[in-house]
């Protein structure tokens, strides 16, 4: 199947080798009067209308006319807990009280309050919430997720949640990235006892998610009050022994060595670093580990301090944006949304978070060689936006403009007709 969209204001963000840094992270490969081919589920040509046009296929298939809308990669979300039973609306209230992230932890909200409902659902019932959250991102232009277990904390529950995954992603509505996020937290019946834990995850759980290909990745929240370096370190050596890997939730709430674990561990990706110091961006840079930052969760949390993220841009690490959609701190499934607290509170630029969003965020999950640019030879993941500048995409806070979207090749979902 060969689908042509033309008079598009192109968004190629060109460049699949590497992660982009400092200067580079700025470029979005802007065309005007652009076309794109798709041969399939690959992208056969891009560039300029009148050269396009001039591919043998590009009149052999349906026409779509962008009628000079913005087009662009899908968006690709780094970091997302999707797998969970219900909201955390006790957590949400509390925190309008008054009462901070650690005290609603510390009186049994926070993470561990997911464990009932995830404990409790069938395998068939988390798929099919997951599905319902699937089809949210993509019609947010989402097009690829990295999705994290981590609200079962049991062998049983751990692999029921990653192999809703598995199914949610065999439906192909979504690219799914799996990541095996046992040591999130410790659950009740190993209160007082992480090392335990985490020895339990090692023996009886991490062997079962490998035998069973689960999980593409492997992840630790090294943070005060859940996992210490040593026992991060632990688990997710052992995890990238048994062949994934690796990623860190670091420096979120404290300064905790997280980063520079990552570091160590070659991760492909340090989370958060809220707190990191110019040290540890070193040694992120040395190792060629990606920032994700995920500012939704400050939002929600009213946190008045952001992740440095000039600071991390202007030291040469290469920086993705995530939602961190989860039922606790971040419930948003729209990058949109993302670009725009990035913009206004991280004082990024829209090129910059256009290009931490798409291709940035595909080598965060692996998939920059075929996913997060319109390059001929990549997979066909396209949206149009319903505006004629791209930096309308984050000025809009709360708008969702996706106007349609284009997974591998198919039109999925579409909100205007794209006269032909």
């Amino acid at each position: 199947m060969k689908n042509l969209i033309t008079n598009a204001v192109l968004l190629t963000l060109p460049g699949s080798e590497r992660p982009r840094c400092a200067g580079e992270l700025g470029k979005v490969g802007l065309i005007r009067d652009g076309a794109v081919l798709m041969d399939g589920e690959r992208i056969a040509a891009v560039g300029l209308k009148d050269l396009v046009m001039r591919h043998p296929d590009a009149r052999k298939g349906r026409i779509f006319d962008a009628g000079g809308r913005v087009v662009m990669p899908g968006f690709a979300d780094c970091h997302t807990h999707p797998v969970f039973g219900a909201p955390r609306l006790k957590d949400f209230e509390l925190r309008a009280r008054g009462k901070s992230y650690r005290e609603i932890a510390a009186e049994g909200g926070g993470i561990v309050s997911s464990l009932a409902a995830v404990r409790g659902a069938t395998e068939a019932e988390l798929t099919r919430l997951l599905q319902e959250q699937a089809q949210r991102f993509l019609e947010c232009g989402t097009t690829a997720i990295e999705a994290k277990s981590g609200y079962g904390l049991d062998k049983d529950s751990e692999l029921k949640a990653l192999r809703a995954i598995k199914h949610v992603a065999a439906g192909g509505r979504l690219d799914i990235v799996a990541t095996f996020l046992g040591a999130h937290a410790v659950p009740p019946e190993y209160k007082g006892k992480p090392a335990a834990y985490v020895a339990m995850l090692i023996r009886d759980v991490l062997p079962a998610v490998a035998a069973e290909r689960l999980a593409v990745y492997v992840d630790a929240f090294c943070e005060k009050g859940y996992f210490s370096p040593q026992e991060s370190e632990s688990f997710l050596a052992a995890g990238a022994a048994a062949g994934l890997r690796v990623k860190v939730h670091a420096e979120q709430l404290s300064r905790s060595g997280g980063a520079a674990l990552a570091a160590r561990l070659n991760a492909v990706s340090a989370d958060h670093l809220d707190c990191a110091d110019d040290g540890d961006l070193r040694l992120l840079k040395e190792s060629g580990t990606i920032a994700v930052l995920v500012p939704g969760s400050n939002h929600f949390l009213g946190l008045t301090e952001y992740p440095p993220a000039r600071r991390i841009i202007d030291s040469g690490v290469p920086v993705a944006l995530a939602t961190d959609f989860n039922p606790g701190t971040c419930p948003c499934w729209n990058m949109q949304e993302i670009l725009s607290i990035a913009v206004s509170r991280m004082r990024m630029t829209p090129e910059e978070t256009l290009a931490a969003a798409t291709i940035n965020g595909a080598h965060a999950m692996g998939l920059g060689q075929t996913h997060g640019s319109l390059e001929t030879g990549k997979v066909a993941d396209i949206l149009v936006m319903d505006c004629r500048d791209y930096r309308e995409i984050p000025y809009w806070f709360g708008a969702n403009l996706v106007a349609a979207v284009f997974k591998r090749g198919k039109l999925l979902h579409h909100t205007v007709e794209l006269q032909a």
